[in-house]
């Protein structure tokens, strides 16, 4: 068992905005696409201060192929005893509940974990994240890029095992630590986003194990050292049939062809929400331009660089409450 680093406990006047608890999570998983599962999870529980209290790993059982074996180790055969993720959704959720989910591009681990929850009919019990890149960058820390290992390297942390989502965990605790106290004693506000649980799911047909998924290219990282330009199943939609109307305004319908941008958490799971916009005589696009109708997000104050686009281009922005409601009537496409 590793052992918990500890340090003197700090004498820094703690901000009483910030969070009373946090879980440092990492996971490793069967990809980075919709439909990849989770192999391995950790948390390590850390108080208001960012003193460790306890630690917690497992394996899970994917219920198909495990991917990059090459990054994680955890093949075929080691995974097919391990618990299905329904069997440790409950020791898990104890482990998060009222605390700040923290990870290293917490966007990805979140949505993982989301997904799970979902999968399993469930709710994991996390409202708000805090990612250590977005920290990093509010610090000002003169790191040469943006991975974990360089983040530790700046505060002296030693890693020993690198992607084994126990030993990932500990190097974020012991990062995340002094980066929380450097953000107490400068006064800086937490970059805290809003979770989302998902509370709609759909399953596409995945590898089982025993079979090998698609590989892996060269590119950023994310939470766990994946590629961030890593292989991911498209979504090929048809084109719009109708063209652009211009943008939406506001107590008005939607009309068919208008141009719709996402950002962030959805309750209702990502491409479920974009393929009724679609059946809806509506364009799902993937970035923001000038000629985006409008951008649907559960958090208009995020610094994603939709919201930060949407803000310069006047954009319309509605959250997906609203958005589900203008779905009931959309107008029809003009005649020619």
């Amino acid at each position: 068992m590793l052992e918990d680093h500890q340090t003197a406990p700090s004498t820094t006047p703690w901000p009483a905005a910030y969070p009373q608890g946090y879980a440092v999570v990492d996971v490793e998983t069967t990809g980075l696409a919709r439909d990849d599962r989770i192999v391995s999870a950790a948390v390590y529980r850390l108080d208001a201060r960012g003193e460790v209290e306890d630690h917690w790993y497992t394996m899970v059982n994917p219920e198909r192929d495990p991917g990059p074996v090459w990054i994680h180790g955890l093949t075929s055969d080691v995974l097919e005893g391990a618990p299905l993720f329904p069997e440790i959704a409950e020791e898990f959720a104890s482990r998060l509940d009222g605390r700040v989910l923290v990870a290293h591009n917490a966007v990805f681990d979140w949505s993982m974990i989301a997904r799970e929850y979902a999968r399993a009919e469930r709710e994991a019990p996390v409202r708000q994240r805090l990612c250590t890149i977005a920290l990093s960058k509010e610090l000002g820390l003169p790191l040469a890029n943006h991975k974990l290992e360089s983040l530790a390297a700046h505060f002296g942390v030693v890693q020993q095992r690198a992607h084994h989502a126990l030993d990932d965990a500990r190097v974020l605790a012991e990062a995340f630590r002094p980066s929380l106290q450097a953000a107490a004693r400068g006064g800086v506000r937490l970059p805290l986003l809003e979770c989302r649980p998902l509370t709609e799911w759909t399953d596409r047909a995945a590898p089982r194990i025993g079979r090998q998924s698609g590989g892996y290219s060269s590119g950023g990282y994310s939470s766990g050292g994946y590629p961030s330009g890593s292989w991911r199943p498209s979504r090929k939609r048809p084109a719009c049939p109708y063209p652009n109307p211009g943008r939406y305004e506001p107590g008005k319908q939607l009309k068919q062809g208008m141009r719709i941008a996402f950002s962030g958490d959805t309750s209702v799971e990502r491409d479920l929400l974009e393929d009724r916009a679609v059946e809806a005589g509506l364009h799902v696009a993937t970035s923001l331009s000038r000629l985006t109708s409008l951008l649907v997000t559960n958090d208009p104050d995020s610094g994603t660089s939709k919201v930060v686009k949407a803000r310069q281009f006047g954009t319309p922005v509605v959250d997906e409450a609203a958005f589900g409601q203008l779905l009931r009537d959309v107008e029809p496409a003009s005649k020619k």
